[in-house]
């Protein structure tokens, strides 16, 4: 195991939380607030997409206040543009440039080599090649995240509204939908099948992608195809293809779950959302870089140190459920549960 390196004589309450990190590096001296500054490369969706972006780009915000940074995001509009983003971030020569989502992770990997002595960090995901092949940066810390767990917890509260028939919940079955088949996605999705079997053994889980993080139309078409085949309680992880999504389970009386942010603002029907604390992470980072540490290789956010969980649920759900999902919560943070991590795909 790596170790910390102690710049100045202020000592960290806490650092961020560590998972076999691979490599710690020093800033040299304490940094001072007139020196701190970030640039935050967006994924697509934008900033006001009231999930991923924004809690990452609240995160920024919050340490801004806290500890004097000077802040800036840059948009991203499609892929091609991940590369251009993170290499204009990096010759500005902030304290940190944060890459926002795991589909940057070929990109950070590109700019992290060019750029050795600038510190990034990537949400969501690892440096790594066309090959899916993981390269460790010694300037790159990875935020990550135990997804399964949230997605466990959401999974056990539909399982139970399905088995004791609570409202449109009738037909024992109910659907996820990711946007793209990447790690992160896939996690969610797991924790939701293996939470929802853990409480309904007998219930039907319908899987499906609308291969976009953006397109609400196909989102829109694989919920009512969902819902067609009997699904009344609809997960989405698909950004802002996942609001055509849960439209679908509003247009038809159903039930819809958000992801990442608490989704209850849409209404009623949202049941509750898996909770990543993408804000947290964001936070913790920069908060350590304020006084002095920096630590790359992945940092893990889960249900012990508060990275994971799920939102206020709507008054449609018993309030027994919610202890019973509190109780696995519980479990998660002891070590005692380890939802898994896939699910099976025939």
């Amino acid at each position: 195991m790596a170790r910390i390196i102690r710049i100045s004589g202020a000592v960290l309450a806490t650092i961020a939380m560590l998972v076999t990190p691979v490599a710690a590096r020093g800033l040299g001296a304490h940094q001072s607030a007139k020196s701190l500054s970030v640039r935050l490369v967006l994924d697509v969706g934008g900033v006001n997409d009231k999930s991923f972006n924004h809690l990452a780009y609240t995160g920024m915000l919050n340490a801004e206040k806290a500890f004097g940074y000077s802040g800036r995001y840059i948009a991203t509009q499609e892929q091609s543009q991940y590369v251009p983003n993170l290499t204009a971030a990096a010759r500005t020569h902030p304290t940190l440039v944060i890459a926002t989502g795991g589909l940057m992770s070929q990109a950070i990997l590109t700019v992290a080599k060019q750029f050795p002595k600038q510190h990034f960090a990537i949400i969501d995901g690892q440096p790594a090649d066309a090959n899916f092949v993981v390269h460790e940066q010694h300037n790159v810390a990875d935020l990550l995240f135990r997804e399964q767990q949230s997605g466990f917890l959401v999974g056990v509260i539909a399982g139970l509204m399905e088995k004791n028939h609570i409202g449109a919940a009738t037909h024992n079955t109910i659907g996820a939908m990711g946007g793209l088949p990447v790690p992160a996605v896939i996690r969610y999705i797991a924790g939701y099948y293996w939470g929802a079997k853990k409480v309904d053994p007998s219930i039907t889980v319908k899987i499906g992608f609308s291969q976009s993080f953006t397109d609400q139309g196909k989102g829109n078409s694989v919920g009512r195809a969902q819902i067609a085949a009997g699904a009344d309680i609809l997960f989405q992880v698909a950004g802002g293809s996942g609001l055509g999504y849960l439209r679908a389970a509003q247009q038809a009386g159903k039930y819809g779950i958000g992801v990442d942010a608490d989704q209850g603002y849409l209404g009623k029907y949202i049941l509750t959302s898996a909770i990543k604390r993408v804000d947290l992470s964001v936070y913790n980072t920069l908060r350590d870089l304020a006084h002095g540490y920096f630590r790359s290789g992945p940092h893990i956010f889960n249900a012990k140190n508060g990275g994971t969980g799920f939102a206020p649920v709507s008054s449609i759900v018993p309030k027994r459920f919610v202890a019973i999902a509190n109780s696995y919560y519980l479990k998660m943070k002891s070590g005692a549960l380890k939802p898994p991590t896939t699910y099976p795909t025939s």
